[in-house]
């Protein structure tokens, strides 16, 4: 679950008022430790892209992934008509981004939504370079709709499988982590609809905590998946129980696997992620972090890379970014390194 306007982005909202408001552009500033939510990562021409949920979307660059240089305009100065017409009480701050290069392109999906509901879109950009300065609009890819739908379209993530076709996976609590084929535009393929592929509990469980959140959104307190491929396993990591609560954060990530795309995923017990299953894989550790959550992984320039955003004690509760180079088991399980 999402807030409408995060602790960490009351920082953005400094960044990006003066753009917002017509007045010259603030420079761009360096910075070690970057305030982000929700990150996703790209790499093209020497050069790392960061991006994350925030006003417009907010990005920023490096070269070593030591330093970033935050970028003060954000990547959509200007919200699609279509947006919110697709989804009442939406304005400008634009949650969970994520991007991928398929056939020569560019493709960045972006959450539409508000706080504890799931009438909520998924939208599309695209471009041919990330260096090109303009994203171009290439609409929705799926809405849910509150009365309608037992999902929430909120944070996308593309995977690309071994036969070079296009999915997606998505879900923020409802019936969980949802899945669908793609066509050659990134939009759903003709015919297909979602499938549930994670969810936090069993459906048939009913002893599970209760929301302290959302009286909406229910206690299937599952979201942010990120597939990745290694070594023919396709991993599927989540993000499990409560973000966006400053210090009183309980995110953590957990994973399963898969031979197949659209799973069974399982865990390392071989429990199905459909039935609650998930190893736990990254939390907290109430030195550093009180939480941590909303994860994406890479590899790039021959090393495996897990990012995230970490609710930092030093901090006071707000997020940052976090990266670790991951490592396997002799069994194939991914594990972190400290750096």
């Amino acid at each position: 679950m999402k807030t409408k306007l995060l602790t960490t982005t009351l920082f953005w909202l400094c960044v990006t008022a003066v753009a917002q408001s017509g007045q010259p552009h603030r420079k761009p500033f360096v910075t070690s430790e970057p305030m982000v939510h929700d990150p996703v990562m790209a790499y093209e021409d020497s050069t790392y892209y960061l991006f994350c949920t925030g006003i417009g979307i907010q990005q920023m660059t490096s070269q070593d992934r030591k330093t970033w240089t935050v970028l003060p305009e954000p990547i959509m100065t200007v919200m699609p008509q279509w947006t919110g017409d697709s989804v009442p009480g939406f304005t400008h701050h634009v949650w969970a981004p994520d991007v991928i290069r398929w056939h020569g392109r560019w493709w960045l999906a972006y959450s539409c939504s508000t706080f504890g509901k799931n009438g909520s879109a998924i939208g599309l950009l695209s471009k041919p370079s990330l260096s090109f300065p303009v994203w171009n609009d290439e609409g929705c890819i799926v809405t849910s709709r509150e009365g309608r739908d037992q999902w929430n379209a909120i944070d996308p993530n593309f995977i690309i499988d071994d036969n070079d076709q296009a999915w997606m996976t998505w879900g923020s609590f409802w019936d969980g982590i949802q899945m669908v084929r793609l066509d050659t535009t990134m939009h759903v393929a003709k015919g297909e609809r979602p499938r549930t592929i994670a969810r936090r509990y069993a459906s048939r469980d009913r002893n599970v905590p209760a929301n302290p959140t959302s009286k909406y959104a229910g206690t299937n307190a599952i979201e942010a998946p990120f597939i990745f491929r290694h070594d023919g396993w396709y991993y599927l990591f989540v993000s499990w129980d409560y973000c966006c609560r400053g210090a009183q954060s309980n995110y953590r990530v957990a994973v399963g696997r898969s031979r197949q795309v659209d799973g069974p995923y399982l865990d390392r017990s071989g429990k199905d992620m459909r039935d609650g299953g998930g190893t736990l894989f990254l939390e907290g550790d109430k030195k550093q972090f009180e939480a941590v959550g909303h994860c994406a992984a890479y590899h790039v320039n021959g090393e495996d890379i897990f990012i995230c955003h970490g609710y930092s004690i030093a901090h006071q509760g707000a997020s940052i970014l976090v990266q670790r180079p991951i490592r396997w088991t002799a069994d194939g399980w991914p594990m972190l390194i400290e750096n």
